[in-house]
């Protein structure tokens, strides 16, 4: 091992996840209560100042009745709730383990027809939707302890394929640990190793 190459084991074993992690501070929030189309409407504010800020977030924090972090919502999440449910159903990698394929269930997907309601349509019946109806518990695998090492953290956004973990400090949430961080922390690594 080279002086580099223990230099660079060295700084990522000895760092943990807070170290890296951006705090909730520094995310916009919404409502659970809130409608879609208010989402959409903050989320689109919050992609205006990330293209004139690339520090900034492009995702809202969904905050429950007591101000607590109850999930998370992103662009894809309000494009998701356009879609009816078979679409997602069609998608889902889970039923190949049962041994449905796309094919069979194409033709019960086709009588849904949701592909040809112009977009308007799809938005006026999704956009009064709130909030809440969105959220979905995050799995086990989206949390990760702030003092958790940052290998556990690769781990967990590798095996979840998640773009961000939420960072807890015993039950609360306290942070966001994004994939883009934990990338660049990785090549600053890498910079100092000698391979």
């Amino acid at each position: 091992i080279t002086a580099y190459g223990s230099f660079g084991r060295r700084i990522m074993q000895t760092k943990i996840v807070k170290d890296i992690m951006t705090p909730l501070s520094e995310y916009g929030t919404i409502s659970a209560e809130a409608t879609l189309y208010e989402a959409a409407m903050a989320l689109a504010k919050a992609q205006d100042e990330y293209d004139q800020n690339r520090g900034l977030h492009r995702l809202l924090l969904i905050v429950d009745e007591a101000g607590e972090v109850a999930g998370k919502i992103s662009q894809l999440d309000v494009l998701r709730a356009l879609e009816p449910k078979g679409q997602r159903i069609e998608d889902s990698k889970s039923l190949s383990r049962f041994g449905v394929s796309r094919e069979y269930l194409k033709p019960m997907l086709r009588q849904c027809r949701f592909w040809e309601k112009p977009l308007m349509d799809l938005c006026q019946e999704a956009g009064l939707l709130k909030v809440k109806r969105l959220l979905h518990a995050p799995a086990e695998g989206e949390y990760v302890d702030e003092n958790a090492p940052l290998a556990e953290a690769i781990h967990q956004l590798d095996m979840g394929h998640y773009q961000s973990l939420l960072v807890t400090r015993g039950k609360k949430i306290v942070g966001i640990l994004r994939q883009k961080d934990m990338f660049k922390e990785v090549v600053e690594t890498l910079g100092v190793c000698e391979l």
